[in-house]
C-alpha cells in the first residue's frame, strides 16, 4: 500500500489554492482539487508544471453530488477547504450566497468527506473577520463578533462544522484563523491589489486617479507562501486544534498606499480630512479620491492577531515582511 500522501483541496485555483498545491506537489503529495466551471480562465494562477502534476474534478460547493463523487473517485488523505465567496463587501450585498457556500457548503463537504474516508483530516479555512469588533489583539481565545454576512457565515460553519463535528464525531477538523494575507495572485478586486495595480498605471500613464474607502482601516497583513505553510502543518499534529495565524503587526490602508508608492519609487502629498482627503503626486495632480461608496455598511476597523500558539506548538512563523522582505 502507497505511502504517499493524497490531498484534496476546494479553492485550488485561488490565491491560496495555487500556493498550497505547488508547496504540497514539492512535499511529495498527490494533489486534486475542484475546478469550477468559469467564463473566465480559472486556471490563470495555475502554473504549466503544476496543472500536469495536479487533478482538477469539475465540482463545487453548493453540490452535493460533486463533492460525493470526487471523494469516492478520489479518496483523500487530507482536505483543505478554501473555496468561499470571499468578498466581505460584496457578502453585504449578496448574504444569500454568503451563508450557501460559507456555511451550507462546509456542512457538504464534511458530511461527503465522513463518507469516503473517516479517517480523512480537514482543514477548514477561517478568518479574522469572525473576530470584527473584537478589541486587538486577537487569539484563539479572544471572542467572536462578526459584523458582515461573511464573518457571520465563517463562524457558523467554525462553531457547527469544526467545533461541533469535532465534539460530536470525532472528526480531524481544524479551523486556521488566518489574518489578511495578500500576493501578486490577490484577485484584483481585493484592496491590496486594486492599490498596487492602479498606482503602476498611474506610473505609466495608463490611469489617472482612482478611488478606495476608509483609509484608516487597519488589518494584520501577511504573505500567502508564509500562510498555507501554516495550514497544512496544522494537519500534521497528533490532534486537531485550531490556529490564528497572523504577523502580528498592523498597518492601515493609507500605509499600504504609501508602501506602494515607495516600491514604485513615487510621491504621494495627503491633503484634505475625511471623505474630502485626498492623495497628490509631486506635480500636484490629484491620483487618490475617497468614495463613500467604498466604506462597508459596517467597518472592522482594527484587525491585529496574536499567534502565538502557532509559532509555539506549530513552529511556524512568517518569512516575509510588510514590505516584500525576507
Amino acid at each position: 500500500m502507497s505511502n504517499v500522501k493524497r490531498a484534496f483541496i476546494t479553492g485550488i485555483t485561488g490565491q491560496d489554492g495555487s500556493y498550497l498545491a505547488e508547496f504540497l506537489l514539492e512535499k511529495g503529495y498527490i494533489v486534486s482539487g475542484f475546478l469550477r466551471r468559469s467564463s473566465t480562465d480559472p486556471l490563470m494562477r495555475i502554473s504549466y508544471d503544476t496543472k500536469k502534476s495536479i487533478k482538477l474534478i469539475y465540482g463545487n460547493l453548493r453540490d452535493m453530488a460533486s463533492l460525493e463523487r470526487a471523494f469516492a473517485e478520489f479518496v483523500p488523505d487530507e482536505i483543505y477547504n478554501l473555496a468561499a465567496q470571499s468578498d466581505v463587501g460584496i457578502s453585504f450585498k449578496c448574504p444569500e450566497e454568503a451563508f450557501e457556500v460559507n456555511y451550507y457548503g462546509v456542512g457538504r463537504l464534511v458530511n461527503a468527506a465522513m463518507k469516503a474516508n473517516s479517517q480523512v483530516k480537514i482543514y477548514q479555512a477561517s478568518t479574522s473577520e469572525m473576530f470584527g469588533k473584537t478589541n486587538p489583539p486577537q487569539n484563539e481565545q479572544s471572542p467572536f463578533a462578526p459584523v458582515s454576512p461573511y464573518g457571520e457565515a465563517k463562524l457558523k460553519a467554525h462553531e457547527d462544522y469544526v467545533a461541533g463535528y469535532r465534539e460530536r464525531h470525532g472528526l480531524f477538523i481544524c479551523s486556521g484563523i488566518l489574518f489578511n494575507h495578500e500576493s501578486p495572485r490577490r484577485g484584483k478586486h481585493f484592496v491590496t491589489r486594486k492599490i498596487t495595480r492602479s498606482l503602476a498605471e498611474i506610473k505609466l500613464g495608463i490611469k489617472d486617479c482612482f478611488e478606495l474607502g476608509n483609509l484608516e482601516a487597519k488589518r494584520d497583513w501577511g504573505f500567502a507562501g508564509d500562510y498555507v505553510r501554516a495550514m497544512w502543518m496544522m494537519l500534521q499534529q497528533d490532534k486537531p486544534e485550531d490556529y490564528v495565524i497572523s504577523t502580528g503587526l498592523s498597518h492601515s490602508v493609507k500605509d499600504f498606499v504609501e508602501a506602494s508608492i515607495k516600491a514604485l519609487d513615487m510621491q504621494i502629498i495627503w491633503g484634505g480630512k475625511g471623505l474630502d482627503e485626498v492623495g497628490k503626486d509631486e506635480s500636484g495632480r490629484v491620483i487618490l479620491r475617497i468614495n463613500k461608496e467604498f466604506y462597508r455598511p459596517v467597518e472592522v476597523n482594527y484587525l491585529l492577531g496574536d499567534s502565538s500558539k502557532a509559532r509555539k506548538k506549530l513552529g511556524w512563523k512568517p518569512e516575509v515582511t510588510f514590505d516584500g522582505n525576507r
